[in-house]
């Protein structure tokens, strides 16, 4: 492992472990479009990743924290050296990295960017939620633009000469997006005139690159209430001639920063458009389809806050770790030896592990979900890439709203094993639960995630595709229970298993008679096929560790650790299901019966 003095080590050994034996990355660059994809390729460009993470970004972390943004004439500017990183982002071709070839992307698969994408968040948090924007706002425009807009606008988003923001949230309409009030008039030449504001738009503006594109959802006059009257719509800061220059400023502002708890290296703008007679925008996909086309962006974002949560976490731990050995207090408890680590304490190291298994169980089924979308988009067999689609689309809340639950979490245990020290601003620390705060909130809250999940990815097909999940849970299962030195993890997760079963029925069941019970009881939903889903991943890592740590020219002890994590998840974590279930079960009559009045 690399050591680094800006306290962040890319976990490159555990994400090459979840590559190789649980995505399979192999197979995946035997798909079409991916065959470029070789072993060697991807731990060439996690390694120069990790590189890039530790040597420039994460030493810019407490920069950005410290300085922040400013906002002076109408012009936003980012921290001291942020300028440079970018252009050195950029220029080494990281922005693209997933991104079509046809538009001067890489073309890599998403379980290669994934990672990749994970050491930019742990990092420098507040930096790196520059990039993906320009990912997601590239497949929008593939998804719905004409092939006009595509050919002006992705070259140089995917090159990240100019960069993206996606512009939802108005002070009236919050998560509420069916009431949003922005106006989009129609010109005689095609173009639209943008008027309103949009509020909490990620790098809505800054001084990394020569433009922002915006993708603003508004209205058409006389368009029908709620979502079908929605419309998005292109609104470059700068208008795009036709030759790819750059011309005139548009007509769209940055009118204030948010002061905020947490990555405060991130310029978090209020967006006003039409101030000086309309911020000229082109229409993306069919009037009144905005929302849709939206969610394109949309989910690609939760996916990549998942990563967020996931970051934190290791940030937090490997802070925690490295003063747990330094930090000298007390007596060990076991041998009566005076003056030990606080690592030697047994709660102390009950937190540790407690914060390295979440990570390691969420980074999985991160990382996985990032392989079942490669296959759903390159697997040839028609039947093969909707069943990799189902679990994607059905573990997306799950991939978002738990992961980042878990991460804040972790980096509140990384507060704790600090004491005092880690209250104290001076050490890090607290940074890091400030940066992981948001994470639960932006791109849809936890409820809404576990409303997601429970209306629209089970109750809607019945429990179909939950029950296509729950039989790869059994089969791993029953390989576990058929391991001598692995049965324990067999029965846990079979119990688990049960429990998942119950926890469909109920849902289905009562979805027909009571939504209120079911959606009072989502997000315990939602937490309890987490903490199955991360036990399911976790017994699947052992059950490679286990072999290959018999293996010759394999590292035993890390193999063994892996084993180790995997019975402390499914002993000291997985509990938690049944905790959920229970509570899940038990809301409606807890929370509907409650009196408004009275809170």
């Amino acid at each position: 492992m690399r050591t680094d003095s800006s306290g962040y080590v890319a976990p490159l050994q555990d994400m090459q472990f979840i590559l190789s034996h649980l995505v399979k990355i192999e197979e995946i660059g035997q798909l079409a479009g991916y065959e470029e994809t070789t072993t060697d390729l991807v731990e060439a460009v996690l390694d120069e990743a990790g590189k890039f993470a530790e040597g420039v970004l994460a030493p810019l972390n407490r920069v950005g924290d410290i300085e922040g943004c400013r906002l002076e004439c109408g012009k936003v500017t980012t921290a001291t050296g942020w300028k440079d990183a970018y252009s050195q982002f950029r220029a080494d071709g990281w922005v693209g990295l997933s991104m079509p070839a046809a538009y001067g992307g890489q073309n890599l698969p998403k379980s290669v960017s994934a990672p990749v994408t994970e050491m930019w968040f742990g990092a420098n948090m507040a930096f790196s939620l520059l990039p993906p924007m320009a990912a997601g706002a590239v497949d929008t425009l593939l998804a719905s633009a004409n092939e006009d807009l595509k050919a002006l606008y992705i070259p140089s988003l995917a090159s990240g000469q100019w960069t993206a923001a996606m512009d939802l949230t108005e002070p009236g309409s919050g998560s509420d997006l069916g009431a949003i009030r922005a106006r989009a008039d129609r010109q005689p030449d095609g173009s639209y005139r943008i008027f309103g504001q949009k509020i909490f738009i990620t790098y809505g503006d800054h001084d990394l690159a020569d433009n922002v594109v915006h993708l603003v959802l508004a209205r058409l006059p006389g368009a029908p209430p709620g979502s079908r009257g929605v419309s998005m719509f292109l609104v470059p800061k700068h208008i795009v001639m036709a030759d790819g220059t750059l011309g005139d400023r548009n007509d769209v502002r940055c009118i204030s920063i948010e002061h905020k708890l947490g990555i405060h290296g991130s310029p978090t703008c209020t967006m006003s458009y039409g101030e000086s007679g309309g911020a000229i925008g082109y229409l993306v996909g069919e009037v009144g389809r905005g929302l849709e086309n939206m969610f394109v962006m949309v989910n690609e974002s939760r996916f990549s806050v998942g990563l967020q949560g996931i970051a934190a976490g290791e940030r937090a731990y490997q802070k925690a770790s490295a003063y747990a050995r330094t930090r000298v207090q007390g007596r060990d408890d076991v041998t009566g030896e005076p003056n030990v680590p606080i690592i030697r304490h047994p709660d102390v190291k009950r937190m540790l592990l407690a914060m390295r298994a979440r990570i390691m169980a969420a980074r999985m089924l991160a990382f996985a979900a990032a392989g079942w979308f490669d296959r759903a988009k390159a697997d040839p067999n028609s039947l093969a890439s909707e069943y990799h689609r189902g679990y994607v689309n059905l573990l997306m809340p799950v991939v978002k709203g738990w992961s980042t639950e878990l991460g804040v979490e972790i980096a509140n245990m990384g507060l704790q094993i600090h004491g005092g020290m880690g209250f104290v601003e001076e050490t890090g620390a607290a940074q890091f639960l400030r940066d992981a705060r948001i994470t639960t909130i932006y791109e849809g809250t936890t409820g809404i995630q576990a409303n997601d999940l429970v209306r629209r990815k089970v109750l809607r097909d019945g429990g179909r595709m939950l029950t296509h999940l729950i039989s790869g849970i059994e089969m791993t299962a029953r390989v576990a229970l058929d391991h001598k030195s692995l049965n324990d993890l067999g029965q846990e997760l079979a119990t688990a298993v049960v429990l998942l079963e119950g926890a469909r029925d109920w849902i289905v069941a009562r979805g027909a008679t009571c939504i209120g019970d079911v959606l009072a009881g989502g997000v315990s939903f939602l937490r309890l096929l987490g903490a199955v889903c991360g036990a399911w991943q976790m017994t699947r890592a052992a059950l490679v560790a286990d072999r290959l740590k018999q293996e010759v020219g394999n590292d035993m002890t890390y193999m063994q650790g892996i084993v180790d994590l995997a019975r402390f998840f499914l002993s000291q974590v997985l509990p938690e299901a049944a905790m959920h279930s229970g509570m899940m079960k038990g809301a409606g009559s807890a929370v509907l019966g409650y009196a408004e009045d009275a809170l």
